[in-house]
């Protein structure tokens, strides 16, 4: 399965599905493309350190999002992209995207969906007093952050964190999980059906996904 990532920042979850793909842990999944709204994000020059293809669709110079929307299709289509995967991408997709690859574009969120959607997750549910935070991969839907919850995994709020504690407490669990389901993706493990994901047995010697 082609996967192509888009990005718009530092670039970490990428760096964790770089190192998978490097080991050849990533399989049948294989990384083809890395697309960037953000010329200069630092992710980019991951991809281009781990010799991988990278394409930029500056969204800046596209005033309308159908348009933006459609040079990144274009791009990724280009690229026989079959999976997309959103790893710290700062813009909403609009139905051009979506509708050009439908159940196929999935995101991470650093908390436990459906509490605390959108941005500043970590913030949001610092602020809120939980004892109990994390991250979510989802199928990308209309709304922002409604789509089907295919895995999810939790941290524990420490009395003495603050909100970079726990930012990057959840992070960790991040690298660890989306590498686990673009492969299970890959796998044909992961099935949706309706507003529900099932997650399928991993194959053998491969780690399960899990939540905690």
């Amino acid at each position: 399965m082609n996967v192509g990532v888009l990005v718009s920042g530092s670039g970490t979850n990428l760096q964790a599905l770089i190192d998978r793909h490097q080991r050849g842990d990533l399989m049948p999944a294989q990384l083809v493309v890395i697309g960037a709204n953000v010329p200069d994000c630092s992710a980019l020059s991951r991809a281009r350190q781990a010799a991988l293809p990278t394409f930029v669709v500056d969204h800046r110079d596209y005033p309308e999002r159908p348009v933006f929307d459609r040079a990144l299709v274009e791009s990724l289509r280009s690229h026989q992209v079959d999976l997309v995967v959103l790893a710290g991408f700062n813009r909403l997709l609009g139905r051009e995207l979506l509708d050009a690859f439908p159940g196929r574009v999935v995101n991470i969120h650093p908390a436990l969906l459906p509490a605390f959607p959108g941005v500043r997750a970590q913030r949001q549910a610092f602020e809120a007093g939980v004892k109990i935070a994390g991250c979510t991969i989802h199928f990308v839907d209309h709304g922002v952050d409604t789509g089907p919850i295919i895995a999810q995994a939790a941290v524990p709020v420490n009395d003495d964190d603050d909100e970079e504690a726990l930012r990057l407490r959840i992070l960790a669990e991040e690298h660890r999980l989306l590498p686990a389901v673009v492969r299970a993706i890959a796998e044909r493990r992961v099935v949706l059906e309706g507003r529900r994901v099932r997650v399928l047995g991993a194959a053998p010697g491969t780690e399960p996904l899990r939540s905690l």
